[in-house]
């Protein structure tokens, strides 16, 4: 099926008229509302098998890093549902498929991530890895990030979108940390299922700051996308950034400066940049990391370290850790070629 993201958006200004009003963040009775006026919320509009999203993952790595031990912060991820369960079959999977696959390849020309060698289909439905992305949180925050990671991975690099549950808990198999048995049971609960379906809704109550985008030179600036069934939602991936006082949003495909911007202008205090991390420190905190990702977190430092292994991909190498390497599905079938 076609992503609504792929939708035309001409139409938006119609769509608008029938919207029952974009979100009021500042007013009383909102979502995440903050507890004191110290307090920043960024919520990350996204999806696993967003490739958008997949191609933010460098600034975003480094933002989080860039807040990392800063106590006012709480970074909420809200599951948008990019391909939906009542999106129409397309008529023709082989087709559909080779064009999304040309869809990716642009999209990968601008943010130079990986992309599979051969996507082998267009993901039937977002919800199974959505899902298992959501019950991870009850597992703490780095194993989240580690599972989420797994299952971007597995439609950008391996190729085979985990859009089943079972092919989305296999994509996860082996991270460290992670309770299985656990996982597999809180995916398939009531609970999780309220979860995502409540960020499902969210997403479809976008502020009106995105109701009408002019990104510059972005070739995704994140205007509000219009759904199969004439709802609106935020464009992937979006970052809404809020304090008692007020809120920024920065939608699309963006560089790193305007989220720093964002950040600064509420708390009204500058952004430390992160430390360059060392290579072997960057791998054994991220497990998996692009070019793009080594460039924005280690600078200009010698690359690869020691004992990395690298797996090539369409569009460049994925870099994992010795350990990552030795449980993770991009090297299951065939031996890692490992740096030299």
């Amino acid at each position: 099926m076609t992503p609504d993201t792929d939708r035309p958006t001409t139409d938006i200004t119609e769509a608008t008229e029938a919207h029952t009003g974009p979100n009021n963040l500042d007013g009383p009775g909102t979502l995440d509302r903050p507890g004191t006026s110290r307090r920043l919320d960024i919520i990350e509009y996204t999806d696993p098998l967003c490739p958008w999203a997949w191609g933010s993952e460098p600034v975003f790595r480094r933002l989080r890093a860039a807040l990392s031990g800063d106590d006012r912060v709480r970074w909420r991820r809200a599951y948008c549902i990019l391909f939906d369960h009542d999106d129409d079959p397309a008529p023709d999977p082989a087709a559909e498929t080779a064009w999304y696959a040309r869809y990716v390849e642009d999209i990968s020309a601008h943010t130079h991530a990986p992309r599979a060698l051969r996507l082998s289909r267009v993901a039937a439905s977002s919800w199974p890895a959505s899902l298992v992305a959501k019950a991870a949180e009850a597992q703490g925050a780095e194993v989240a990030d580690r599972v989420l990671r797994r299952l971007r991975e597995s439609v950008f690099v391996l190729g085979e979108p985990a859009d089943t549950a079972e092919s989305a808990l296999a994509a996860v198999s082996g991270v460290p940390g992670l309770d299985a048995e656990r996982l597999a049971a809180d995916a398939a609960s009531a609970e999780v299922l309220t979860r995502v379906r409540a960020d499902h809704a969210e997403a479809r109550r976008p502020v009106a700051e995105v109701l009408s985008v002019h990104g510059g030179d972005s070739p995704h600036p994140g205007a509000a996308k219009e759904t199969p069934d004439g709802q609106l939602r935020y464009a992937l991936p979006t970052l809404l950034v809020r304090t008692a006082s007020g809120h920024r949003v920065v939608p699309g495909w963006r560089p790193y400066g305007e989220y720093v911007a964002a950040v600064t202008e509420l708390s009204r205090a500058p952004l430390p940049a992160p430390p360059p991390l060392s290579p072997a420190t960057a791998l054994t905190r991220y497990r998996t990391l692009t070019d793009p990702e080594r460039t924005h977190l280690t600078g200009a430092a010698p690359w690869p370290p020691p004992g990395a292994v690298r797996r090539d991909t369409a569009n460049g190498p994925l870099w994992l850790h010795p350990d990552e390497a030795a449980a993770h599905p991009a090297t299951a079938s065939s031996p890692p070629a490992r740096s030299r």
